[in-house]
């Protein structure tokens, strides 16, 4: 097979490719690959031809599409293409989100070159001042946990969030998302704002850190916390949650979510009290939280039912799968502390939101606290990220 590569640009308009493939077509030209695409009103089109069979020279052939380009007011460059040696590529896509600024692109593809790695495809997309940039990455020689390790410790530098996934996990499409709801779903940890009420913050407080990072068992912590709370008006709960506010750009994410076909569910190791309420709001599909002990309209100090800590949540996330008849790798988990680090490192695709280190270290990747609706540009929703840059 004898090849060229015709490359193709100029300003858009009606007839381009009409008007270079008829060249080929009357020449004997076989296309044997072609992409093509518009940006900001700019057309670009690549073609490889097979030319083995065409009735004219490639001196001949290259004069007849440059001509017919200038009819139409395109640019038209053609040379040989030698194929290069196949080998099994190692493909990842790396998605970067952050606020738009200059130099984003050649400092992320810098870090690529530095570790051997080759940019396949590049594409940006934005919306509002929120941009994501999606690299599709042959990584070679390069070991895809050392990059992971790498990415994460260098893009966070810049102020920007990433997410890197293998190729084949990225082509599926995703069926359930379950997030944790403090500090996710919701912009606060709920159970410290209930301490507040009952003037028992600072100890609730320290534990809850524990917990967070890790230092304490959830179990135990949680069973300590709720202790505190004895004693306080269940009417003080339904105040907190009307002053509870969600995360910027959580209600936005979840209505898109619901409208692209997803099953979208809370497990949260926080309160059943709230979940049931956000479940409610949110139109969510299902919502999981430990279930406070009240009577007489007052708390007991202590819970009821099972706990939900990071085995119970990736327990519960099971079920609903099995029920739902889903695999493990059609699932979407977001959280941030290590009570979510199960899930997390269960899941096909595992985010860390605003996270701690223990539950980075596991995750897919990684978004501040200001990108949550980033994740709609990483799953492709129809509704978000559709100006195109």
């Amino acid at each position: 097979m004898e090849l060229i590569a015709v490359s193709v640009y100029g300003l858009d308009k009606p007839g381009i490719i009409k008007k270079i493939s008829q060249v080929l077509a009357e020449n004997n030209v076989n296309i044997v690959d072609i992409e093509q695409t518009v940006l900001q009103g700019m057309f670009a089109m690549f073609v490889i031809g097979d030319v083995s069979k065409s009735k004219v020279s490639f001196d001949e052939l290259a004069t007849l599409l440059k001509k017919a380009g200038k009819e139409i007011d395109v640019v038209v460059d053609v040379s040989p293409f030698f194929r290069p040696e196949s080998r099994e590529k190692k493909l990842y896509v790396v998605t970067v989100l952050g606020e738009d600024r200059v130099g984003i692109v050649y400092r992320i593809s810098n870090l690529f070159f530095g570790m051997g790695i080759n940019v396949e495809k590049t594409s940006l997309t934005a919306r509002d001042k929120l941009i994501s940039i999606e690299f599709l990455l042959d990584l070679r020689e390069a070991d895809p946990e050392y990059v992971r390790k790498k990415l994460r410790e260098q893009v966070e530098e810049m102020g920007l969030d990433v997410i890197m996934r293998p190729y084949r996990e990225f082509e599926k499409v995703k069926r359930l998302i379950v997030f944790d709801m403090d500090s996710t779903i919701v912009d606060t940890e709920i159970i410290d704002e209930i301490a507040k009420v009952a003037g028992v913050q600072d100890e609730v407080r320290k534990l809850t850190e524990k917990a967070m990072e890790g230092k304490i068992n959830f179990r135990d912590a949680l069973v300590e916390r709720v202790k505190l709370l004895k004693g306080l008006p269940v009417e003080i709960l339904e105040k907190i949650y009307s002053e509870i506010r969600l995360t910027e750009g959580a209600k936005e994410l979840i209505k898109s979510l619901k409208e692209s076909g997803y099953i979208v569910a809370v497990v949260s190791g926080g309160f059943s009290f709230f979940t049931d309420r956000l479940k409610k709001e949110l139109d969510l599909d299902y919502a999981f939280g430990n279930e406070l002990e009240i009577e007489d309209g007052v708390l007991t100090g202590r819970l009821k039912g099972r706990i939900i800590d990071a085995v119970e949540k990736a327990r519960i996330i099971e079920e609903i799968a099995r029920k739902e008849r889903i695999s493990g790798e059609d699932i979407v988990a977001v959280g941030d502390g290590a009570n979510d680090k199960i899930m997390v490192e269960n899941a096909g695709l595992g985010i860390a939101f605003n996270a701690k280190k223990a539950l980075k270290e596991v995750a897919d990747g990684s978004i501040s606290k200001e990108n949550l609706i980033g994740i709609a540009s990483i799953l492709k929703l129809k509704n978000e990220f559709r100006k195109r840059i």
